[in-house]
């Protein structure tokens, strides 16, 4: 019931007669927490960044994308919970569904929760999320490193919580900076967006 209850605002958004996005199943995810970032045209081009919490996928609406040099601070911002197939999920939504647009898998893999309290206690990743701060090792095909989540405005902050998303340590020699929206390829598929719309269409 409790998975059921974290997923209500997203089955409420959407018509699963219509769009093939997973209706979300109960399930574990496995030993390791499972992060994953989408690419998604959906009339504003944006990248949507989801990690494992316990049933579900927390999730960010995050416009520039996430990036590997710590100068870069990325505005994210929350939108509701998805369930764990949700990282598989890759195609077109139709339009006039919520969320309507292509979708690609640009990076997926798991990570590991590294916050602490201020005495060096380990804290719980959901617990660190509710205190506004979670910090997390990514390991994807292409993301790698310590990267952190902060909140500086809360809902009663004109009206919509906002956080902020950036790697919290040294960039990588071999790093990417943002990824080319247009041009990036899925992780799972090798393919871009517009390569995954013109699929849909000949279906």
């Amino acid at each position: 019931m409790a998975e059921r209850n974290r997923l209500r605002d997203y089955h409420r958004k959407r018509d699963f007669g219509r769009t093939g996005e997973p209706r979300g199943q109960a399930s574990d995810g496995g030993a390791e927490p499972r992060f994953v970032v989408q690419i998604h045209d959906a009339g504003t081009l944006h990248f949507d960044f989801r990690l494992q919490v316990g049933d579900v996928l927390k999730s960010w609406f995050v416009p520039k994308g996430p990036s590997d040099d710590p100068h870069d601070k990325r505005l994210a911002l929350p939108t509701e919970d998805h369930p764990l197939e949700y990282e598989e999920f890759e195609g077109v939504i139709p339009e006039g569904e919520y969320g309507g647009g292509t979708v690609i898998v640009w990076d997926h893999g798991v990570y590991e929760p590294l916050s602490h309290d201020r005495k060096g206690r380990s804290v719980g990743f959901e617990e660190s999320l509710e205190h506004g701060h979670a910090r997390f090792r990514l390991r994807g095909s292409k993301l790698h490193g310590e990267y952190s989540l902060t909140r500086f405005r809360g809902e009663q902050d004109k009206g919509r919580e906002a956080w902020l998303l950036f790697r919290a340590g040294g960039a990588r020699p071999d790093g990417h900076g943002t990824p080319d929206s247009r041009r990036a390829r899925s992780v799972t598929s090798g393919r871009t967006l517009a390569q995954v719309a013109a699929d849909a269409g000949e279906q």
